[in-house]
């Protein structure tokens, strides 16, 4: 099994910073790439910021300069360092990782964690 756990989320008033983590574990491997995306109420979920395992990232537009994505490929870990919050920075924040797992075949899969609560609010 494959397991996508992100943890790091909570309350911060505007202007302020949070860091979330991401670790990918079980039977995944040589992973390509791993991503933040994140939901707002009555939205659809949106792409945030992702990194490739050679350290290429890209970033949405709403987030570009306030955000940045880093990655330990030996732990399969990601992080999402938020600085600047905004109001409208709250949402679930989704991580996934896109790799291959033993427990299936054919190509590489995107696997999703279940997500953690950002909240910006005064």
């Amino acid at each position: 099994q494959v397991h996508v756990v992100e943890s790091g989320g909570g309350l911060v008033q505007p202007g302020g910073s949070l860091r979330l983590s991401c670790a990918a574990s079980g039977s995944i491997f040589s992973i390509a790439s791993m991503g933040w995306y994140r939901q707002a109420p009555g939205k659809q979920r949106e792409f945030v910021a992702v990194i490739t395992s050679g350290g290429y990232t890209e970033y949405s537009d709403s987030v570009k300069g306030r955000f940045a994505v880093s990655r330990d490929n030996a732990k399969n870990t990601v992080y999402l360092q938020m600085n600047s919050l905004k109001p409208e920075d709250t949402a679930v924040y989704y991580c996934n990782a896109d790799g291959f797992s033993t427990d299936s075949s054919g190509g590489s899969r995107v696997y999703w964690g279940q997500g953690t609560q950002v909240t910006v609010s005064s």
